[in-house]
């Protein structure tokens, strides 16, 4: 029985991918913040998710974390999904305070790294696939975006690092717009119900797994979902 873990699993992509691997009879361990959005996030499939709720920023949550899939006895993959868009409404690098730059960096950045080097060993042993969720922002350049965008690209290049130093196969994958509530915040007010639902990028992002092509960062919307017999 496979085992994931994946970060931020109370809603949008991480609840998504969540949902979808354990309908296919993974076991995935997962965070949040909010232990109670998490729980009834979960509950139609409660028995096959082990919740952990805490912070990824927090040193003893990630230890928890690690002493579960320890616990488990296995990881074949690992989703740095969890993440933070910074100061809403956003604004300008120019008007922003250090410690609200820092606060970005410390929980898209530094949580995922040092995640990534407790669980390496066990991924290495399991031949499992390193994850880290990216953004288009973090190759373009978007105004308000700056703290959020350059910690993606900071993930990226280090998610990729990881992968040429130790050998662990891993991706960056840039999902697209998504109708979340993190892209609601950085859109207040705007209409976002045109942007796909996370669920809808889900089987590209599968599609990319069950692939294993080489390490490096793709594009959800270049990757093809294979087509069902039948359909």
């Amino acid at each position: 029985m496979p085992i994931a873990l994946i970060t931020g699993g109370s809603a949008g992509l991480g609840l998504a991918l969540t949902r979808s691997l354990t309908t296919d009879g993974w076991t995935v361990v997962t965070d949040a913040r909010d232990a109670g959005r998490l729980s009834a996030a979960i509950t139609d499939f409660a028995d096959r998710v082990h919740a952990v709720p805490g912070d990824v920023t927090d040193p003893a949550h990630r230890r928890a974390l690690v002493a579960e899939v320890n616990r488990l006895g296995r990881l074949d993959l690992l989703v740095h999904n969890a993440s933070t868009l910074g100061p809403v409404p956003l604004r300008p690098l120019a008007e922003l305070e250090a410690d609200q730059l820092r606060s970005v960096w410390t929980t898209n950045v530094d949580a995922p790294l040092e995640l990534t080097r407790a669980l390496l060993p066990r991924l290495l042993e399991d031949d499992g696939v390193l994850l880290a969720i990216s953004s288009d922002a973090a190759v373009a350049h978007y105004e308000g975006w700056g703290p959020y965008g350059a910690s993606k690209a900071a993930l990226d290049h280090l998610t990729l690092t990881v992968a040429e130093e130790t050998g662990v196969t891993a991706y960056a994958v840039d999902p697209g717009d998504m109708r979340t509530q993190m892209h609601q915040d950085a859109f207040l007010g705007e209409d976002i119900s045109d942007r796909p639902l996370p669920a809808t990028v889900v089987p590209h992002m599968r599609a990319l797994l069950d692939a294993r092509p080489p390490s490096g960062r793709y594009r959800a919307a270049d990757l093809d979902v294979p087509v069902a017999k039948g359909a």
